[in-house]
């Protein structure tokens, strides 16, 4: 995980001695290489998520250094099957990746306990007609820091709490950007710092923001 960015790369393997494949590049490199190294492993793909520099700035050293191509799609690599979702809101460009059916790389769209920021609508579409379709046991293994289970984010995401109903949505009143505004949603996000949706009281938009932009 980078340390400023808190951004994870990850390295997925079908087997030792087999084909592996990267997931994003914003991480710090050296356990990575450590992992191919150890497992013996030829790394053929780097899967993007999306453009965004805390997510592809190792990008072009490891297309040097394994000549693997860079995909934003389907892929078969030796005993490892990936599907790619486009999940656009937080980038036009964002895609998940499930691998084997068993996990989904979510990129920026969904964290434990909170979605990307971006296009709300894109935003609520793409977590709740894309990626709570998957089955409950998934892994969700996330952009940024801790991993989760899409079953579990169905339960206590308060994003997707209110968005299923079984929460009402908040009423209190804040301010953002010096607008006034009503906070709908609250969560502590990724970075301890807080993602909110809030709607604007002026023109009635709905929008995702960081936590330290909201004045309570």
């Amino acid at each position: 995980m980078h340390p400023e960015w808190l951004s994870n790369a990850y390295l997925v393997a079908d087997q030792a001695g087999g084909n592996a494949v990267f997931v994003d590049s914003g991480a710090p490199l050296e356990p990575l290489l450590g992992a191919v190294e150890q497992l013996g492993v030829k790394p053929v793909a780097i899967l993007r998520t999306h453009s965004h520099h805390d997510h592809v700035e190792h990008e072009e050293e490891l297309r040097r250094r394994f000549g693997a191509s860079v995909e934003r799609g389907a892929l078969e690599a030796g005993r490892l099957s990936v599907r790619a979702l486009p999940t656009p809101g937080h980038s036009d460009d964002m895609v998940a990746f499930v691998v084997n059916d068993e996990v989904v790389f979510t990129g920026d769209t969904l964290f434990k306990d909170a979605v990307g920021g971006g296009d709300f609508e894109q935003i609520r579409a793409s977590v709740m007609d894309v990626l709570m379709q998957l089955p409950p046991d998934t892994r969700v293994l996330p952009g940024h820091t801790d991993e989760t289970t899409i079953g579990r984010e169905w339960e206590e995401n308060p994003f997707v709490r209110v968005w299923r109903g079984v929460e009402p949505e908040g009423t209190e009143a804040v301010q953002v950007g010096g607008r006034d505004a009503t906070l709908i949603v609250w969560s502590p996000d990724y970075d301890g710092k807080g993602k909110a949706w809030v709607r604007f009281a002026d023109d009635g938009a709905d929008v995702i923001v960081g936590g330290s932009r909201v004045a309570r």
